[in-house]
C-alpha cells in the first residue's frame, strides 16, 4: 500500500474545505473560529482510502490571503495537488497566487477541480474553463487534467477518484529513508500529558522511537 498525500489550493470560499469532506466524510476545520466564519485558517488534515488499496492523506489549505503562510507550510512533501476552482466565479486572485506559489515549490502533479458546477448553466462552464486553460497556459498546470464537480450533490467525485488513482500510480520521487530524517513542522500544539506536539511531512529519512532530532536552524534537541 502507498501512502500519497494530497494538498488543495485555491481562493477563499471556493469549496476545499467541502470538496474534502465530500470525499473523505471528514471536515478538516477544526477550530470554533473556522466553523462560525466559514473559512479555513490553519492547516486541516485527514485521509481515505482509493479504490486500488492506497491510503491518500489530505492536507487542506487557507485560501484567505492573510493565512498564505499557513498554505505554503502545507504545500512541502505533497505528492499531488488539488487546484479547486469554483465555477460560478472562475480564477480569482488567490488562485493565482497559488499557482505561483505551487509553481516556485516544484510540484509537478496536479488536478483542476471545477467545483460548484450545480450553481451554473453549461454554457458557462465551457467559458469558465476556457478561461482557465487561457490562465494557466505557460505554467506546470497547463497540461492539468479538469474535472467538473460539485462537492454539493456529489457530482465527479468518482471521476476525480479515479483520476487520482491514475496520477498516483507512480509516485513521483521516492523518499530516501537512507539518509537523514527531514520533517519540516507544518503545526505545533501541546496536549494534557504530553507537552510539545508537532507534526509535518516527512520527505527524507526514517523516525524510530528514542531517536533524537535536532530542530534547526536554533539547533534545539
Amino acid at each position: 500500500m502507498n501512502n500519497i498525500i494530497i494538498g488543495t489550493a485555491g481562493h477563499i470560499d471556493h469549496g476545499k474545505t467541502t470538496l474534502i469532506r465530500a470525499l473523505t466524510g471528514r471536515n478538516t476545520d477544526r477550530w470554533e473560529e473556522e466553523r462560525r466564519r466559514g473559512i479555513t485558517i490553519d492547516l486541516g488534515f485527514t485521509y481515505f482510502d482509493l479504490p486500488n488499496g492506497d491510503r491518500a492523506g489530505i492536507i487542506d489549505v487557507p485560501g484567505h490571503e492573510k493565512f498564505i503562510n499557513n498554505m505554503v507550510a502545507g504545500v512541502v512533501g505533497m505528492d499531488l495537488v488539488l487546484l479547486v476552482i469554483s465555477a460560478d466565479e472562475g480564477m480569482m486572485p488567490q488562485t493565482r497566487e497559488h499557482v505561483d506559489i505551487l509553481g516556485l515549490l516544484g510540484i509537478q502533479k496536479s488536478i483542476i477541480v471545477l467545483n460548484k458546477c450545480d450553481l451554473v448553466e453549461e454554457e458557462w462552464l465551457e467559458l469558465v474553463e476556457e478561461e482557465v486553460r487561457e490562465e494557466l497556459e505557460g505554467t506546470f498546470l497547463a497540461q492539468a487534467p479538469i474535472l467538473r464537480v460539485s462537492a454539493a450533490t456529489g457530482q465527479g467525485l468518482p471521476e476525480l477518484v479515479q483520476t487520482i488513482v491514475e496520477l498516483t500510480r507512480e509516485k513521483s520521487g521516492e523518499k530516501d529513508v537512507s539518509t537523514i530524517p527531514r520533517l519540516p513542522v507544518d503545526r505545533a500544539f501541546s496536549l494534557s500529558g504530553f507537552g510539545t506536539v508537532i507534526t509535518g511531512t516527512l520527505i527524507s529519512g526514517a523516525i524510530s522511537r528514542e531517536d533524537t532530532l535536532e530542530m534547526y536552524p536554533v539547533g534545539k534537541s
